[in-house]
């Protein structure tokens, strides 16, 4: 298990600051499993408690490119509960908890409302984007039976909450500094 406290900030050490994992609340993660983007992840070979690190990740080895199929028109339909459209819930920058025709759970961040459609971008918030981490190393040590059960069956990466799967990303405990969920760098 690795527990971090980092910034991170968009493009390089000067940019955006978009999200911290703190004392009070570090990012914790299951090394190993690919639960963070690989080249993060290879970034700390060797971190021992109280080292620092900066890392930085183009937008290939982060969330890749802006993907223009990822932007996608939906009927208005789709949205309505009871027969009635959500305003509430469908209005421009909000993020909308959805499901593909498969199951996958995605989150879209809604673009637009027309007449009879919603404009939705399915891609990672970050895509397109070059991160820069900032941070340093609060403890390093072998996973419990029970941790390395909780995670490999969905628990998440435990950003201070009670985990950071995919199931917990649209709960506000993984929140990043811009408001939008799916914080913790794990990918949510």
């Amino acid at each position: 298990m690795v527990t971090l406290t980092y910034d991170l900030r968009i493009d390089d050490i000067n940019g955006e600051l978009i999200e911290q994992a703190t004392n009070e609340h570090p990012l914790q993660f299951l090394y190993g499993v690919g639960m963070m983007l690989p080249k993060f992840e290879t970034s700390l070979i060797g971190v021992k408690k109280g080292d620092s690190f900066e890392i930085s990740l183009g937008k290939k080895d982060a969330y890749g490119e802006v993907n223009e199929d990822a932007l996608v028109d939906l009927p208005k339909h789709v949205f309505e509960v009871n027969g009635n459209f959500d305003s509430e819930l469908v209005k421009v920058g909000n993020t909308v908890p959805m499901m593909s025709s498969n199951g996958q759970r995605m989150n879209g961040i809604v673009l637009e409302v027309n007449g009879d459609t919603v404009k939705m971008d399915f891609n990672h918030p970050l895509a397109g984007e070059d991160l820069h981490f900032k941070g340093s190393v609060v403890e390093v040590r072998d996973a419990s039976d029970e941790e390395i059960a909780q995670i490999l069956n969905g628990g998440g990466c435990g950003c201070g909450s009670a985990g950071c799967g995919p199931d917990d990303c649209n709960d506000g405990s993984c929140e990043s500094n811009d408001g939008s969920n799916g914080g913790c760098g794990c990918g949510c």
